[in-house]
């Protein structure tokens, strides 16, 4: 089956799941406040310029996952769903993975985002599959740890390569979408590269290519 492949953030989300998750948990005051809100703004800025240091932010957004019973964080990400996931989508970007399911193709996203936050926003855009950093569970509890390679920057293009490996599909006629820059090395991998409401960095890389660059916002 043609993969269509996805990032989340910035691409089918007109914002960021992780950096809003947090927000909601200094909204909710659930963390401490001031000291959340000021490692949570300079992980962004991190991340934007593409200077982020995947495993100390994992460490630092999974850190709140280990206060919570399993059906507490059901409950919280529900309400997370609604106040902030929800207004994130645009019908654009449904209409664009519907045109692909129509076309049989198999729908995937690969994010940098964890498991926990990305897992039911994959299920509600109906996805086939997610392929997510790992947040690590002992005894159905979060332990704050990751598990295995975090899928960002050239992450994407290892977990990727291992889940091709162990399902069979292979890249041939594949699509990925994108914003970011950080995900240059996944773009260059795949047969139809399209830059979707992109960096500055990106923008610049999509127009020397020729690679297609589109909105999947609805005002656009």
């Amino acid at each position: 089956m043609t993969l269509a492949i996805f990032d989340l953030d910035g691409t089918l989300l007109e914002g960021d799941s992780d950096y809003s998750w947090g927000q909601f948990l200094v909204e909710q005051k659930l963390v401490d406040v001031d000291a959340y809100k000021t490692a949570n703004d300079r992980f962004y800025q991190d991340y934007v310029a593409g200077t982020l240091d995947i495993h100390e932010y994992l460490r630092f957004s999974l850190a709140p996952l280990s206060r919570f019973t399993e059906n507490e964080l059901h409950d919280l990400h529900q309400a997370f769903m609604e106040s902030k996931i929800r207004p994130m989508i645009h019908q654009k970007a449904l209409n664009l993975i519907e045109s692909h399911r129509s076309k049989d193709h198999f729908l995937l996203i690969i994010t940098a985002t964890n498991q926990f936050v990305t897992g039911p926003i994959s299920a509600e855009l109906k996805m086939d599959h997610l392929i997510a950093p790992v947040p690590e569970k002992v005894d159905s509890k979060y332990t704050g740890n990751i598990v295995g390679v975090p899928s960002f920057q050239a992450g994407k293009v290892t977990r990727l390569n291992d889940w091709l490996k162990e399902t069979g599909h292979t890249l041939e006629g594949s699509y990925f979408y994108s914003d970011s820059h950080n995900d240059l090395p996944l773009l260059e991998l795949v047969d139809f590269p399209v830059a979707v409401n992109a960096d500055k960095s990106l923008t610049s890389i999509a127009k020397e290519r020729g690679w297609p660059h589109i909105s999947l916002r609805d005002s656009a």
